[in-house]
């Protein structure tokens, strides 16, 4: 049982990654962006294609970073043209087709009926903790994670760029009023996490089910990692996204329980949105 736990830190580490690519988008562009691990998906797969061609692995990585990079950047311009002033709802609501879209046409282009086996050069053992072999494919998930969570909170925090961004999540119209490069600077952020997913899908793919369709609904986690959080702390969700890996790798060591573990991420979003909402609700029975 300890030693499921422990394992389910690797998977953790890639909920709390790609919690806090999610954050990201949400806390900078004021979107809540169900198409993120989709786009990570499409570099994977852009990665693993040109790497069984022969490329090294490390400009096959590039290149899939740059693919998911390019294809978020394209959403992210459009919403920034044309979505700059719609609600979340409706930005929401567009990152919900442009999903649906992808998910079909990655099943056509990277699906089951197409296997792939993902590289995995960090698949041998780091070190051990009560017995469990810890590979560096979780120290360097979790590193990430970690890495992804100080470096947005310093940029927002103390430099002018942050100033900036906070700026364009909060008023975008005025913010470009006073002089600030908003569509430039919104564009820019969203090419960075599309990168950064594509990375965070790189590097966890040879862990999971790698069909483009359950690389994709890794979204799911991710929300779930971001609710813990409460879609405003990068710390919450690191730290939601490793108990989710913990919690999951808990009940595969449990028979009675391990059916369970895929509906994990639902139970959890169901029960934060009661907790959320409790207070108004027993409110207006009041």
């Amino acid at each position: 049982m300890l030693a499921t736990t422990i394992g389910g830190l690797l998977t953790g580490g890639v909920y709390a990654l790609l919690g806090l690519c999610t954050l990201l988008t949400y806390r900078l562009l004021s979107v809540v962006n169900f198409a993120q691990t989709a786009v990570g998906a499409f570099g994977a797969f852009v990665m693993v294609l040109l790497w069984e061609t022969g490329a090294p692995l490390v400009l096959a990585v590039l290149a899939g970073m740059i693919a998911g990079a390019l294809l978020h950047g394209g959403i992210g311009l459009l919403m920034v043209r044309f979505l700059a002033e719609a609600s979340e709802e409706v930005k929401a609501a567009v990152t919900v087709v442009l999903f649906t879209a992808m998910l079909g046409l990655g099943g056509l282009l990277f699906g089951q009926e197409h296997p792939h086996k993902f590289p995995a050069p960090f698949s041998s053992p780091a070190f051990n903790v009560g017995g469990v072999t810890i590979v560096w494919t979780a120290v360097i998930t979790v590193g990430l994670a970690v890495l992804f969570t100080i470096v947005p909170i310093l940029i927002l925090s103390r430099t002018k760029i942050g100033l900036a961004l906070r700026a364009v999540s909060a008023r975008p119209t005025t913010a470009q009023l006073v002089g600030v490069a908003a569509p430039r600077l919104a564009v820019t952020v969203w090419v960075a996490t599309g990168a950064l997913t594509a990375l965070a899908i790189m590097v966890v793919a040879p862990t999971l089910p790698n069909d483009f369709n359950s690389l994709s609904l890794l979204i799911v986690w991710a929300f779930a990692a971001v609710l813990l959080g409460a879609f405003r702390s990068f710390w919450a969700t690191l730290i939601g996204g490793l108990a989710l890996g913990a919690l999951q790798g808990l009940l595969s060591s449990i028979q009675e329980l391990s059916v369970y573990r895929g509906v994990l991420p639902l139970v959890v979003i169901i029960l934060v949105l009661v907790w959320r909402q409790r207070h108004a609700r027993f409110g207006e029975v009041a």
